[in-house]
């Protein structure tokens, strides 16, 4: 038994020495971490089953010999690394496939470095940013990289690309170059990369793109640049770009993109598009310059090349934010046929006027449409009046911000201004009727200057969420909300300067988030009964106190209540301590406080011994205001045994 067991154990061991000594591992993914050790030298006796290994935050300076014939991934980065010892530091990382150098220094020793790198041919993915590299270094670090297809080098010195930059990295599928010096890229540099989906470019000094020739590409981020125009030449070639980022840059015009493409979204904000006086101009502007880049001048051919291309957009989403549009160009905009999503917001246009031009000698405007337009952004536009066939053409919308702005409701069609009190404003036709939007479900009219919401204001929509937060002179009309009272279920009229008398709510049946904090409020609606309410928000008003009743219909529902900033008395508390005691949450608590008398104390020290606070309340009454009647009775009954005294000696003087 005992011979058996020991010849087992000699089996097992003999195994387990043959696995070690060829370094294969049993037991999966081997990772070891040193990071943020304060090391100055990698660590003798790495175990060479190794898979992993993480020596990133350190002071290393120099990298000698790494025996580790297993390593895949390698993380160097953020140390002083200046000194890669030719031929005997990595020449032993034969399945090294993904190495990170960032934040190093091999701009020092680069060309011995490089050649400590050239046998690591079978590299996939490699880190040089931050390093200070410039263009000689990096086409010297990047000898020898046929397998690369990742190379991330941000944060260097490159000023210019060139042909023979990536020739022996034509695998390249993804490359980042943002945040460097590049004002130049010569022709020819990425056409011959053609797996390259996704190229990086941002934080450069690029002024212009007059001929995009990448068909592979599907991500292109060009952003803060310099670039003043982006064009491409007309070809019948099918390209994959999906997403362009052209945002914070010096754009004139809109990009003409190549015409077979898959642009699916694309970002222009933080530029100056919409500088030239009208759509028009900008349109024949951007064709001369295609003219002109592309056809040499040739004016021969007469032809909408914007246009053109635009047609034939997939398009889904564009950010045309924070740029200098006085105008809406309705026509360009219009060709999008798939466009879901169009941020305008920060611009200039306080007139939305239908600027269309006519069909031949037709006296009627033409009828475009946005027909897959769902989420529309206009705030800080100045905005005060929408054309009627603007909101025509508006089929499919579903959300609306026009946050800051100066747009005011209509009342519904046929209702007379003049038989309205005094305060109301004279009828005005700049006023946008939201009821024709019978797609729409959300709507933002915050700081608006709104001067009067009207009763039945929405008739004819199916609003689920409104914001009429920092209307600070806004009058709302009784029944203002009833056309929406069915499928509201978000409501926020903060900031309003509202009292009681002046917020009538209806019942809200579908009601779930309410916010009416910072107005003059110091008493709920008695109509939240009906809502199911899950986030209450009540902050800075005049409450003193919250009906204890209401507060138990409205836990049944509700989440989160927020009602910091009010004059709560302590002792009359059942519903705080209803609160306290259901699940609410009530974020602000720490900040919330309650008085009793002249003092204040937050209302988290008075829920842990209340009893303490409010000794001197028996059911809720003051012993200061029982001694009061105490007092006041005991008068009475002095004054009425004096003024019976009096009557008795009247009564004898009157016998004797």
């Amino acid at each position: 038994m005992v011979r058996h067991m020991f010849g087992y154990f000699l089996l097992l061991w003999s195994l387990g020495h043959e696995l070690y000594s060829t370094g294969k591992i049993d037991n999966g993914t081997k990772e070891q971490s040193w990071r943020n050790q304060n090391l100055d030298s990698v660590p003798l006796d790495l175990d060479v089953r190794l898979r992993r290994l993480d020596l990133s935050n350190n002071f290393i300076r120099r990298l000698h010999n790494l025996d580790l014939p297993y390593l895949e991934q390698l993380d160097l980065s953020s140390n002083q690394l200046e000194l890669i010892s030719e031929g005997a530091s990595i020449k032993n990382l034969a399945l090294l496939e993904k190495l990170d150098l960032s934040k190093n220094a091999l701009n020092n020793n680069f060309d011995r470095n490089s050649k400590g790198l050239q046998s690591t041919g079978g590299l996939k993915s490699l880190d040089l940013s931050l390093n200070n590299l410039g263009d000689e270094a990096v086409k010297l670090y990047l000898r020898n990289k046929s397998s690369l297809e990742q190379l991330k080098l941000s944060g260097n010195s490159l000023t210019r690309l060139t042909r023979d930059l990536f020739k022996e990295s034509e695998g390249l599928r993804s490359i980042i170059i943002d945040d460097n010096l590049i004002s130049a890229i010569d022709r020819g540099t990425f056409e011959p990369l053609g797996k390259l989906g996704k190229l990086n470019l941002a934080k450069n000094n690029l002024a212009h793109i007059c001929d995009f020739k990448l068909q592979h590409v599907k991500d292109l981020n060009l952003s803060r640049n310099s670039i003043e125009f982006f064009v491409t030449a007309e070809d019948n070639r099918i390209y994959s770009l999906e997403i362009l980022d052209l945002s914070h840059n010096k754009l004139l015009y809109f990009p003409i993109v190549p015409k077979f493409n898959q642009l699916k979204y694309l970002y222009l904000h933080h530029n100056t598009v919409g500088a030239l006086t009208s759509e028009a101009s900008m349109v024949s502007e951007v064709n001369s310059l295609y003219n002109e880049v592309v056809r040499k001048g040739d004016v021969r051919i007469r032809k909408n090349n914007l246009h053109s291309t635009w047609r034939l957009m997939p398009l889904i989403y564009i950010d045309l934010s924070y740029n200098h549009f006085a105008s809406f160009p309705l026509e360009t905009l219009s060709l999008l046929r798939s466009l879901e999503e169009l941020d305008f917001s920060f611009n200039c246009v306080q007139n939305l006027t239908w600027n269309v031009r006519r069909d031949g000698a037709s006296e009627y405007d033409r009828q475009l449409y946005f027909p897959s337009l769902k989420y529309l952004n206009m705030q800080s536009n100045g905005l005060v009046f929408v054309s009627p066939l603007f909101l025509k053409a508006l089929t499919q919308v579903e959300m609306i911000n026009l946050q800051d702005n100066a747009v005011q409701p209509c009342a519904p069609e046929g209702r007379v201004y003049g038989s309205l009190s005094a305060r109301q404003p004279k009828f005005n036709s700049s006023c946008v009727a939201f009821g024709k939007l019978k797609t729409l479900k959300h709507l933002s009219l915050e700081d608006n200057n709104i001067k009067s919401l009207q009763a039945n204001a929405f008739q004819g929509s199916s609003l689920v969420s409104l914001n009429l937060a920092r209307n600070s002179h806004m009058v709302m009309q009784v029944d203002s909300l009833e056309d929406i009272k069915e499928t509201l279920q978000s409501l926020t009229i903060s900031e309003l300067n509202a009292t009681n008398s002046e917020l009538v709510l209806p019942c809200m049946p579908r009601l779930m988030h309410l916010n009416i904090s910072n107005n003059n409020l110091n008493v709920l609606p008695q109509s939240l009964n009906c809502s199911p309410l899950r986030e209450l928000n009540i902050r800075n008003n005049a409450f003193e106190s919250l009906n204890y009743s209401l507060i138990e219909t409205l836990s049944k529902h509700l989440g989160v209540i927020n009602f910091s900033g009010n004059y709560f008395t302590c002792c009359d508390s059942n519903w705080l301590s209803a609160l306290n005691n259901s699940r609410i949450k009530m974020p602000d608590i720490t900040h919330t406080k309650c008085f009793t008398g002249d003092s204040g104390i937050s209302i988290e020290e008075y829920l842990k011994s209340s009893s303490l606070y409010c000794s001197l309340h028996v059911n809720g009454i003051h012993y200061g205001q029982i001694f009061t009647v105490i007092l006041f009775v005991a008068v009475l009954i002095i004054v009425f045994i004096m003024f019976t005294r009096k009557m008795c000696c009247l009564k004898k003087s009157f016998i004797v």
